[in-house]
C-alpha cells in the first residue's frame, strides 16, 4: 500500500470476504492520553466538529465497530493514509456529512498502513477507497475524490439502501415562498413559485405551491358554507362545484372534492368535461402522486373518462 495512486471515482460493485473477520476478539482498550491519537479535523484523529459519528477501527475492532453496527446502522468505510494527499481532500468531507447526519449513518476510517490485512481483504488497490457496509455486507463502493454533491446523493442511495430515512434540507427559495403564500402574498408567493420551476421544472413542491396559490385566489371572497350550499342545489353547475370543490381542499376534505368532481366529469362532456379534468389534475398537484387518495381518486377519474 505505498502506491498514492488513486482509481478513477467510479462506483464499484463485487463481493468481498469478510469470514476471516467475524468472531475476531477485541482486545481491552487502553485510555491513557497517549492512545488519543492524531489531533481532529485530520485523518485518524476525531472530527474537526466534535461529532459522534466517526470513529476509527482496527482488524480487531471492526467486527463488533462496523459488521455489528451496520446490521442497525449503515456504516461508511473510509481506507486512508497519512501520505495520501486525495485522502486529506475527501476524509474532512466524509466527516463533515457524517457529523451532518447526526448518527443516521457512521462513518469508520481505516489507516490502510496498520491494518494491511482489512485493505487486502476489501481489495483497495489505491486510496482514498470508500465502501459502505449495511447488514453486515459491503454493498457499494467508490475510489478516489468525488464532488460533494456526488457523495451526498451517494450517501442518500446508501440510507434509503440501509432503510433509513434522512428529511432533505429545505430549499431556502422553497421557505420563502411557503411564508408569502401563508401571509396571504399570493402575487409574491406565484411569482416565487414561478421562479423555482424555471430553475427546477420538476420540482414537485414548487408545483404544489403554485396549486395551492390556485386555489386561494378561487376562493378569495367567497362564503365557503354559501357556496357549498350552492353547489348542493345546483349538481350540474360546473362553476358552483368547482369552487365547492376548492373550498373543500381547503377544509382538509380532499377526498370528497376528487369524489365530488370525477362525478361531475361522468355527467359532462366536451369542453366542459376536459375544464373539469384540468380542474381535478390541479388539485391532485397539491397533494403530489404519492399521496393514496390521489391515486385511489385518478383510477376513478380514469374509470370516468373511459
Amino acid at each position: 500500500m505505498s502506491d498514492p495512486r488513486i482509481t478513477s471515482s467510479i462506483f464499484t460493485r463485487g463481493a468481498v470476504d469478510l469470514s476471516a473477520l467475524r468472531g475476531t476478539p477485541e482486545p481491552s482498550r487502553p485510555t491513557t492520553p497517549s492512545q488519543a491519537g492524531p489531533p481532529a479535523g485530520v485523518p485518524g484523529g476525531p472530527p474537526a466538529g466534535g461529532g459522534v459519528a466517526v470513529i476509527d477501527v482496527t482488524e480487531a475492532t471492526f467486527q463488533s465497530e462496523v459488521l455489528e453496527r451496520s446490521l442497525t446502522t449503515p456504516v461508511v468505510v473510509d481506507f486512508w493514509a497519512e501520505w495520501c494527499e486525495p485522502c486529506k481532500q475527501l476524509s474532512p468531507v466524509l466527516e463533515r456529512l457524517a457529523a451532518e447526519g447526526e448518527g443516521a449513518w457512521v462513518l469508520a476510517r481505516v489507516d490502510v498502513d496498520a491494518n494491511p490485512r482489512l485493505a487486502q481483504m476489501f481489495r483497495v488497490q489505491g486510496i482514498p477507497m470508500v465502501y459502505a457496509v449495511v447488514g453486515g455486507q459491503p454493498i457499494d463502493a467508490f475510489s478516489g475524490v468525488v464532488p460533494e454533491a456526488q457523495l451526498r446523493q451517494w450517501i442518500q442511495a446508501i440510507l434509503k439502501a440501509g432503510g433509513v430515512t434522512v428529511a432533505e434540507p429545505e430549499d431556502p427559495r422553497l421557505i420563502e415562498a411557503d411564508d408569502a403564500l401563508m401571509s396571504g402574498d399570493l402575487e409574491a408567493a406565484e411569482a416565487a413559485y414561478r421562479k423555482i420551476l424555471a430553475e427546477s421544472p420538476a420540482d414537485a413542491a414548487a408545483e404544489a405551491g403554485l396549486a395551492q396559490v390556485g386555489v386561494a385566489r378561487r376562493v378569495a371572497g367567497a362564503d365557503p358554507r354559501a357556496a357549498l350550499a350552492a353547489a348542493e342545489q345546483a349538481p350540474d353547475d360546473i362553476e358552483a362545484q368547482l369552487l365547492a370543490a376548492d373550498i373543500e381542499v381547503l377544509s382538509g376534505l380532499a377526498e370528497q372534492a376528487y369524489a365530488r368532481l370525477v362525478g361531475l366529469v361522468r355527467r359532462t362532456f366536451g369542453d366542459d368535461r376536459e375544464k373539469v379534468r384540468q380542474h381535478l389534475v390541479s388539485l391532485f398537484t397539491i397533494a403530489g402522486p404519492d399521496d393514496p387518495a390521489v391515486a385511489s381518486a385518478r383510477r376513478a377519474l380514469a374509470s370516468a373518462l373511459f
